[in-house]
């Protein structure tokens, strides 16, 4: 029986590829549809008519009229429609709110989640990863076997009740279509719960002699911690031993560059496929559509508008932007957005880089505000991945997170970055190590590798390994364990580097 119905879904994904391929055909001309049915929804919106929706025609009128937004330009409107109003932002009422991860402000952000938005944009997303799945492994058993996503929660919004809010997965998987249910796991009561601990130990408890999973959604940090639990219950080696039927990771949120090797530990197969998707509480922006290359398809089609900021732009008042037929291949830009949950001309704080205009694909740089730039040296977090997945290759090491700050010019010193680094797997040469991971980042990075020549400006980095446990600990005591929160990688100052060094003080202390 399950086998006909996995025959059924691979014929329409069939038939739902063709038509994706009209968007990554025809993308100048599909996106000019999305800008202009926006406009038209939301033309008897307040936020539209303040902004004369009705009037604008072209790219360039919208430009003109719209400013570039961040969240809290928006945020007294968002605000208002948390409380129940209508036709502020989008037409009607919006009872969905994403939480977000708030990686690089303590401060929450509620990020309106509109029925249209979370169809055709989110719910049409994941099926788009599915087709796009089928399009590659002509085996696949998603609709034979059981699948499973570590999403979140959700709550009600105490000022008003019939709003809900919480992390976008969690919204998903309660608004998840009938079809797709029977070949979920866990139960939605365990899928939904909010302690984090508790769910993970349900989930292990639940998957772990359960033979029939396929594949696995998640932020690579949880998802580690689920797989080691569930091979402390079983005592198997690998999660090939546990999951022998496993197809696919499917992963997003951070890079995975630094859990690569991690995952081929887990599952030491070929047989296992990684698909990279760009979820984010603001939209399903893109997947990847070819296993073999780097990069993620941009879906174009499914209720979202794109402009880019290039990075001459970046952190002006009123930055210029460019639309999707004038990006430019391997060049950083930040991302804005328009969407069908009335974010208008907004920056959900990205950075990305083209690998491909034919089709359009890119790959995720970093934050707008997750860089190292204290000394000129422009680095990314695409840079640092990269550098470290080089020094892990070379030196046998493996690394469960990491963090880099700078560290600033003192008198009769030079100044340089400093990581803290979890390591799954020490390297046998800690000063091998770091001289190696120097030496790939001055490769990567020009700007880099300009202030680091002759030792001049910067003096070689500095690798501090702490203790195994360290950054989730800390994740959890700064009230952000689990569902979407991620571990920031970069940061221009010492923030987040301190306060992991203070927390490590007193907890030896």
């Amino acid at each position: 029986m399950r086998k006909g119905v996995n025959a059924v879904f691979r014929y329409y994904y069939a038939q739902r590829y063709r038509i994706m391929q009209r968007f990554m055909q025809r993308p100048h001309e599909v996106q000019r549809g999305v800008l202009r049915d926006l406009l038209q929804a939301a033309r008897h919106t307040e936020y539209g008519k303040n902004h004369r929706f009705s009037e604008l025609i072209s790219f360039s009128d919208f430009s003109t009229s719209v400013p570039v937004t961040d969240y809290e330009d928006l945020k007294p409107h968002i605000q208002r429609m948390m409380h129940g109003e209508k036709d502020v932002l989008w037409h009607g009422q919006v009872r969905w709110f994403s939480k977000s991860s708030g990686t690089t402000s303590d401060k929450s952000k509620y990020i309106p989640v509109s029925a249209q938005n979370l169809k055709r944009c989110h719910i049409r997303g994941s099926w788009d990863t599915m087709c796009l799945f089928y399009h590659n492994r002509h085996d696949a058993r998603q609709f034979e076997l059981k699948s499973m996503v570590m999403g979140g929660s959700l709550q009600s919004f105490d000022p008003y009740p019939k709003t809900l809010y919480g992390d976008v997965s969690a919204i998903m998987i309660s608004r998840m279509p009938w079809v797709g249910k029977p070949f979920y796991t866990p139960d939605f009561q365990t899928a939904l719960l909010a302690d984090w601990e508790v769910k993970l130990e349900r989930m292990a408890q639940q998957t772990a002699y359960d033979q029939r999973i396929v594949m696995i959604g998640g932020v690579p940090t949880w998802t580690v911690m689920l797989f080691r639990r569930i091979l402390d219950i079983t005592g198997k080696k690998n999660m090939l031993e546990v999951w022998p039927n496993f197809q696919v990771y499917i992963h997003g949120g951070v890079s995975f560059t630094p859990y690569r090797e991690q995952f081929r530990s887990f599952f030491p197969s070929d047989s296992v496929s990684y698909q990279e998707i760009y979820n984010a509480s603001e939209g399903y922006f893109a997947v990847q559509d070819n296993f073999d290359e780097e990069g993620m398809l941009l879906l174009l089609n499914n209720g979202m508008y794109f402009e880019f900021i290039p990075m001459s732009e970046w952190g002006e008042e009123a930055p210029k932007t460019i639309p999707l037929q004038d990006v430019e291949v391997g060049k950083n830009y930040a991302i804005v957005i328009s969407t069908n949950a009335g974010l208008w001309r907004y920056q959900p704080g990205d950075t990305i880089a083209f690998t491909s205009t034919n089709p359009y694909r890119i790959k995720v740089t970093g934050r707008t505000k997750q860089f190292v730039n204290a000394f000129g040296e422009e680095v990314m977090v695409d840079n640092t991945d990269q550098a470290l997945e080089k020094a892990c290759a070379y030196t046998g090491a493996q690394v469960h997170e990491y963090t880099v700050a700078p560290i600033y010019f003192k008198e009769g010193a030079r100044g340089g970055h400093e990581w803290l680094i979890e390591f799954e797997r020490p390297p046998d040469n800690l000063e091998r190590f770091t001289n190696y991971l120097d030496q790939s980042l001055q490769k990567i990075n020009s700007d880099y590798e300009a202030k680091r020549h002759k030792n001049i400006a910067l003096q070689c980095l500095k690798v501090l390994p702490v203790p195994s446990g360290t950054f989730s600990s800390w994740m959890r005591y700064r009230g952000k364990f689990g569902g979407q929160h991620k571990v920031p990688r970069l940061a221009n100052d010492r923030k987040y580097v301190s306060d992991i060094l203070d927390f490590l003080g007193e907890r030896v202390g």
